[in-house]
């Protein structure tokens, strides 16, 4: 099933040296183009990427990758929050037979940063169902009916307006530190050619 799309970063970095964001550069032309348009920011986790894979039938987990390995008690706190009959009714209440997948962030304990976030949880950020991806009220509704968390909402605006953001060093909504960064898409969802969504990140360490 379908591994996340890899987010590509707002500015190209300088080719030799100090490997620095080239700020005013995007690294994708309909970035440039868009640029100027307001754009939804949610909280970039520091944790691994999880997949909840509905196929119709069963649920299962996969990381980023088929191969990626997930950690023990992250496996377990997926099947505590999706596992069990009542959960599959609740799959199929939603989804049906159509296969859906739902991707989030596993953080917490020794995953990344670890415990800077508290004990090991998953964090929901996206969906896809009979291969649509869905809109940012959708997948909010579908973790409301698993009684999960989605990424917080830290705010929206203009790129620039998100570049600025970040260089005032933030702090998490999730931990007690400086945020990890942000994902930015536009309000309207758009896509790329190949299908793929637009969206954008900034991380706070780019800019300190």
């Amino acid at each position: 099933m379908n591994e996340y799309v890899k987010i590509p970063n707002i500015y190209k970095r300088e080719e030799h040296g100090s490997n620095n964001l080239i700020e005013g550069s995007y690294t994708k032309p309909e970035l440039e183009y868009l640029a100027g348009l307001e754009w939804s920011w949610t909280e970039k986790i520091d944790g691994t990427n999880i997949r909840v894979i509905w196929d119709g039938y069963r649920v299962s987990f996969k990381g980023r990758t088929d191969k990626a390995d997930t950690p023990k008690a992250l496996l377990e706190k997926l099947e505590e929050l999706f596992g069990g009959e009542s959960k599959e009714e609740l799959f199929e209440n939603l989804f049906g037979q159509k296969p859906a997948i739902l991707y989030g962030e596993g953080y917490g304990g020794k995953i990344q940063s670890g415990g800077d976030y508290g004990d090991v949880n998953f964090i929901l950020f996206d969906a896809i169902v009979d291969g649509y991806w869905l809109k940012m009220a959708n997948v909010q509704e579908i973790a409301a009916s698993f009684g999960i968390n989605y990424v917080p909402i830290v705010g929206s605006g203009t790129l620039d307006a998100a570049v600025e953001y970040i260089k005032s060093q933030p702090k998490s909504q999730l931990r007690n530190r400086e945020l990890e960064g942000i994902v930015a898409r536009p309000m309207v969802p758009l896509f790329y050619r190949n299908g793929e969504p637009i969206m954008v990140k900034i991380k706070c360490r780019d800019f300190r």
